[in-house]
């Protein structure tokens, strides 16, 4: 039902919105925030929103609901003045060092400043330094530049269901940080970045590999070649004025080939050989009912949310490489031996909206020798900057095609960037077409039923690793059962990665996948099976999907990584126990407090020595119901209270000795 209210003398109609601010902003009134987002729960704790009644009452608008008949005013002498002082006082807690900050341009704090005319900070600036933590391969953190607004927090916490950002501290002391302190390398992030993408400031920002990609460039030695993901065409045009989900393909391989790569390539090329190997894979898993449902793999902040969360489902999470992992396997492994050269000749420049992508690159199984198979990952906003740094007009750029061969892709292979795309071109490669609808009891998640074989393929897709978490617990409580899901950790999927242009709301996620699922309609091969050049590659180098060629070059392994303090440990349901000898820590509170996690971590170097080596298992566990004698230690079925190093080696010698 349509109700009024006034705003700034002039009547507003509103039905169903949420707060004050989000009338204000249909009314065509913009509002500062910093810490509001449609997405997030209200905080109202940057009090730029402020709104004043016809009394003299001032009230945040994004926490206050609307009411029929209320008279606000939104620009007011006081208000104005209020803004501005709130601004200053932000700023004097804030490195001012904006000329070479990375946001620059494009920092909401700035963008304030000018809006409402700050030009100058009466109050000092705060005193000393905090280090900025590097630590992370995907993101950076500058503390001196946080406003405590909380969006990174909230992000992390109800969206993404990960929690590794909290405040801390109290008053002028207050800090957001992640656990006890520590670098974000320490926790269990997963470098999803959507910390960062909502992040107004330069606190949060991303790991650039710039560089090392300048560096490559200007090597004369080298033969530097980019893959472009499906999601970064349908989105780098808004740096540069275009409209969201407006493709723009053409043009950024010719602004590539401007700046001097040697050769552009196109990821999706990849995804489709991702689709046939994930299907293989699937349908030898449906025949022998094993390791069901199987998990799609492409994204590496889902398959690190797995290993460091719920490392049980690692078995489930398929063995294909992500597509920009399996490129750079081809790269170095078959196209380096086409052209003549050595591996670590060529430079794999990987261009992706994702930031998880370069911790992905650096995992140790994507090594060969010492040489990485992808060398370098850009996000959108990086290339943005780099096609600025390097004189690029882009309006200007003559568009180009991709280079051949593995430049052909079908529209399999496109859709890999939006959620629902992989299970689609999966099923694309087995005949079928799945009909998505929303599943009944949860809106976030999408399920299809297709007819194979006799059989019920149940698949589901989602995005967003906050319900991806959900999906996990129904389906440890066998409240749900699939037997493939796609997962993303982003939501919408890649369109909506950390490394995407800013902003990065939900319309503007709409508009891209819209762009890339239109931009995929007018491809005429829609399987990825229908590749030819694939059929070509298989034919002369990987012989059948599937093969032990393939499997060597195409797919990996997944590791176990839930942690205690900075070091991996198993949990004692990961046990191995054909060891000799079992050691298991609690980890409970009490221990906890009394030290359990140094002593842990003391053990763990302890029994990697060459006399321990292969002959015990150290592990982690939960109360031994002994907490007046934290911490404790059980050693096979020995256990041992106020426990210290020596203790536990005493008795594993002596448990050694009389065995």
């Amino acid at each position: 039902m349509e109700k009024t209210m006034k705003i700034n003398g002039k009547q507003v109609s509103f039905t169903d919105e949420a707060n004050l601010l989000e009338v204000i902003r249909k009314a065509g009134i913009e509002l500062p925030t910093f810490c509001y987002h449609s997405e997030l729960s209200v905080y109202g704790a940057c009090r730029m929103c402020l709104v004043e009644d016809d009394n003299g009452r001032i009230m945040a608008a994004c926490s206050t609901p609307p009411r029929p008949g209320m008279s606000i005013r939104t620009h007011t002498e006081r208000l104005i003045r209020q803004r501005r002082v709130t601004l200053e006082l932000l700023l004097a807690n804030h490195d001012r060092e904006c000329t070479t900050c990375v946001k620059s341009g494009n920092c909401r704090l700035q963008e304030l400043a000018n809006i409402l005319g700050i030009g100058e900070i009466r109050f000092g600036q705060k005193n000393g330094r905090l280090p900025i933590d590097d630590s992370s391969p995907a993101i950076v953190r500058d503390p001196n530049k946080c406003i405590l607004c909380g969006d990174c927090v909230r992000m992390c916490e109800e969206v993404q269901g990960v929690g590794v950002l909290g405040f801390a501290y109290r008053g002028s002391n207050a800090k957001v940080v992640p656990p006890f302190n520590k670098n974000i390398s320490e926790v269990n992030c997963v470098d999803c970045g959507q910390c960062a993408a909502v992040c107004p400031t330069g606190a949060l920002t991303i790991a650039s590999h710039m560089e090392k990609v300048w560096s490559a460039l200007h090597d004369p030695q080298k033969t530097v070649v980019a893959q472009i993901a499906p999601a970064v065409r349908v989105s780098l045009g808004e740096e540069f004025g275009l409209k969201p989900g407006t493709p723009a393909t053409g043009k950024v391989v010719g602004a590539l080939k401007k700046i001097g790569f040697d050769k552009v390539f196109d990821t999706c090329f990849a995804a489709d050989v991702t689709a046939i190997e994930e299907s293989c894979e699937f349908l030898e898993r449906i025949s022998k009912n094993q390791r069901l449902p199987q998990f799609t793999s492409c994204c590496p902040a889902w398959v690190k949310y797995v290993e460091l969360h719920y490392p049980q489902y690692k078995d489930n999470i398929s063995t294909c490489r992500s597509p920009q992992q399996m490129f750079g396997s081809l790269m170095k492994g078959i196209y380096a031996k086409a052209i003549g050269t050595d591996s670590e000749n060529i430079f794999v420049v990987s261009i992706m909206p994702c930031t998880a992508k370069k911790s992905e690159a650096k995992r140790e199984e994507f090594f060969k020798n010492g040489v990485p198979d992808v060398d370098a990952v850009l996000t959108t906003q990086e290339l943005a900057r780099i096609i600025r740094e390097a004189g690029v007009v882009f309006d200007e750029v003559e568009e180009m095609p991709f280079d051949m061969p593995l430049g052909f892709a079908t529209g399999g292979g496109i859709i890999f960037g939006g959620s629902k795309g992989v299970a689609t071109a999966v099923m694309r490669v087995i005949g079928k077409e799945p009909d998505f609808k929303t599943d009944k009891d949860n809106p976030n998640i999408k399920t299809a039923e297709i007819d194979y074989n006799a059989r019920k393929i149940k698949v589901a897709t989602v995005s967003g690793l906050g319900n991806a978490k959900k999906l996990l617990e129904d389906l440890r409580a066998g409240n749900k059962y699939y037997d493939l899901i796609e997962v993303m950790a982003c939501s919408g999927g890649c369109i909506g990665g950390g490394g995407q242009p800013q902003p990065n709301s939900n319309d503007i996620r709409k508009s891209r996948k819209q762009g890339l699922f239109g931009h995929e309609k007018l491809m005429q091969l829609k399987s990825p099976l229908e590749n030819p050049v694939i059929k070509d590659l298989y034919k002369d180098n990987l012989g059948e999907p599937g093969s032990a060629k393939a499997h060597a070059m195409l797919h990996t392994t997944y590791t176990n990584r839930k942690r205690i303090n900075e070091s991996i440990c198993f949990f004692e349901e990961q046990l191995n126990t054909a060891k000799k000898r079992v050691v298991k820590v609690c980890v409970g509170t009490c221990c906890y407090l009394s030290g359990a996690y140094d002593l842990f971590s003391t053990l763990k170097d302890k029994l990697s020595q060459e006399d321990f080596k292969d002959k015990v298992e150290l592990a982690a566990t939960f109360c031994f119901e002994n907490c007046t004698q934290s911490p404790c230690v059980m050693v096979d079925d020995v256990l041992i209270g106020e426990a210290t190093v020596e203790k536990v080696i005493n008795e594993i010698l002596k448990q050694t000795a009389v065995q």
